[in-house]
């Protein structure tokens, strides 16, 4: 029987796994577009689970744990990927409430229950993915059920099963055996039940070091360097090491050379024995430090590094280190609840100082930072919603990939309506929330949100993430490629032809507004360039508008409406 504490290590065991090899994991992405990668958006979401149950005690039962893994890896869903790995473990946990052991049925009922749910949330649920792995991994924990009730046996079973569907997924999905890789999420589901599998057969927690990135913004490292906490004990510029080959004619005591070291500095480390000598200094003489060393032998190694400049740039990240803690306190403050007054809300997904402020000059209450390669959770979503003092909250994910983590949300707040409009694009969701009527009452000014972006086009230029094939695309790490409404169909060398050649593809006779929105990194000829250029081209027939999004990964957002 496997009790709470098993469950709570076997949990844990999986997140550590797919931490491990979540690198791995993201470079089975077959599309090269840069995005929240599958690894590391699963890794997130299940971590989540994990520092929760890290916390627990060792007495619960295995209903309770599955219940805390996941409420918390809800909350913290991110990424399509994400939002399927949350739903999987809260079927899961219904199908363990009030136990408080599991058996091999109980296990494999719970999993299917999990398998059920996350098939009920896809729209069109499509074979050789995630759904795959998970739906074969229960058929085969079921059948040896029929047999076999030892749970260890079971998830055996399931794990084996799961394996052989990831194998499969190749051939369910062309694209996949095209790139000759295997689903990303279930590679991702598979490492985790392993994970457990770990666990649940040998009673050993899958170990991973994660010291370097736990490292947070409460806990900055104010000084990067010894020099920088004493600043005002440097009283010399230079730390000076080097080691002499002792020369062996050279009978000359080492003590003159301390003495010397002493009149020209401080901090001063003279040792030696039959071969070398190894020096420390602290002076504003390095050359003539390392010359008096000289005079025993020949130098094998020399470092010289200027305390000053070390400090300098110490304090200069300390300041930055205390700028980000404050504005990161003052956005916490800023998502307070807030009671809902109002009758209708707006929050927004993007990032991009220029995006944000526009969102907000248009309505927006809360903008939650995000979108292509960083995936918001569903708990980041759920705090905004909670700030935004309205009865109807409207969320804009803006991106595909974010939608069903917003949607998580809405049964998650419980005093207020949340909508979301399930735009999948930074154009869309400004076309929407600019056709909100505040003469309307909210449920139709909604409606006519909701209806308002279906004609928005959109266009993106980025760089490629990765080398791979798209049709008769053969796409190179970091070409500059276009998409066309999610559809790539330009691969260039310069980032204002791949913009032009997008915008003139989704230009129609109806066409009367043209936006540009230049991202991080685009210079302001660059940006001059396009719009001469589009307005050269298009000028007479349609409205031409520039904005400085400043948005990470996208040199170019073009909305032709």
């Amino acid at each position: 029987m496997i009790n709470g504490t098993c469950l709570k290590n076997a949990i844990i065991s999986g997140a550590n796994n797919i931490s491990k090899n979540r690198s791995a994991i993201d470079d089975l992405n077959i599309f090269p577009v840069p995005d929240g990668d599958t690894g590391t958006n699963m890794s997130m979401t299940i971590n989540s689970a994990a520092a929760v149950l890290k916390e627990m005690g060792e007495d619960s039962d295995v209903g309770i744990v599955a219940g805390k893994a996941a409420s918390a890896m809800l909350r913290g869903a991110r990424g399509n990927s994400g939002v399927i790995l949350s739903l999987i473990f809260r079927g899961f946990a219904q199908g363990l409430k009030d136990k408080e052991t599991a058996d091999g049925k109980d296990l494999t009922g719970a999993l299917g229950n999990g398998v059920e749910a996350a098939y009920k949330a896809v729209m069109k649920p499509t074979e050789g993915t995630i759904l795959t792995v998970a739906r074969m991994g229960y058929e085969a924990g079921v059948e040896l059920c029929e047999n076999n009730n030892d749970p260890v046996a079971v998830w055996e079973a399931v794990v084996n099963a799961a394996e052989k569907a990831l194998e499969l997924t190749p051939e369910l999905l062309p694209v996949l055996k095209k790139a000759n890789v295997v689903d990303a999420g279930g590679k991702g589901l598979l490492t985790i039940f392993e994970g457990m599998l770990s666990v649940f057969r040998d009673g050993t927690i899958i170990e991973y070091d994660d010291a370097d990135s736990a490292k947070t913004e409460e806990e900055p490292d104010y000084f990067r360097s010894a020099a920088a906490q004493f600043d005002n004990d440097i009283t010399f510029t230079y730390c000076t090491e080097f080691i002499v080959g002792k020369d062996p004619d050279i009978h000359t005591d080492t003590q003159e050379l301390r003495d010397y070291l002493r009149s020209i500095g401080d901090c001063v480390v003279v040792v030696d024995d039959e071969e070398i000598i190894k020096v420390h200094v602290h002076t504003e003489n390095p050359g003539n430090a390392i010359q008096s060393g000289l005079e025993f032998g020949q130098l094998l190694k020399v470092k010289v590094e200027n305390m000053k400049e070390q400090h300098r740039k110490a304090a200069e990240a300390a300041e930055l280190a205390k700028a980000r803690l404050a504005e990161k306190r003052e956005k916490e403050q800023e998502l307070a609840s807030k009671e809902p007054t109002e009758e209708i809300g707006f929050v927004a997904v993007a990032a991009g100082e220029g995006l944000v402020q526009l969102f907000k000059d248009c309505g927006c209450d809360h903008v939650v930072s995000g979108g292509q390669s960083m995936n918001p959770s569903t708990q980041d979503i759920v705090s905004a919603v909670m700030a935004t003092p309205a009865k109807k909250v409207v969320v804009f994910p803006n991106n595909k990939n974010i939608i069903m983590a917003a949607e998580q949300a809405i049964p998650l707040v419980t005093d207020r309506e949340v909508v979301v409009i399930p735009t999948r694009t930074i154009p869309q969701g400004i076309s929407a929330l600019l056709s909100y009527d505040a003469d309307l009452d909210a449920d139709a000014a909604i409606e006519v949100m909701s209806e308002s972006f279906a004609g928005v086009q959109t266009g993106l230029v980025t760089f490629a993430a990765r080398n791979s094939e798209f049709g008769i695309h053969k796409i190179k790490e970091n070409d500059i490629i276009g998409l066309e409404n999610g559809k790539l169909t330009v691969n260039e060398k310069d980032i204002v032809k791949a913009a032009v050649k997008v915008t003139k593809s989704l230009i129609t006779k109806e066409s009367s507004f043209i936006t540009v929105i230049s991202g991080e990194g685009v210079t302001p000829e660059q940006s001059e360039k396009l719009v001469d250029t589009l307005t050269s081209k298009y000028g007479k027939d349609m409205e031409i508008t520039y904005v400085d999004g400043g948005q990470p990964v996208y040199y170019f957002i073009i909305s032709v409406e």
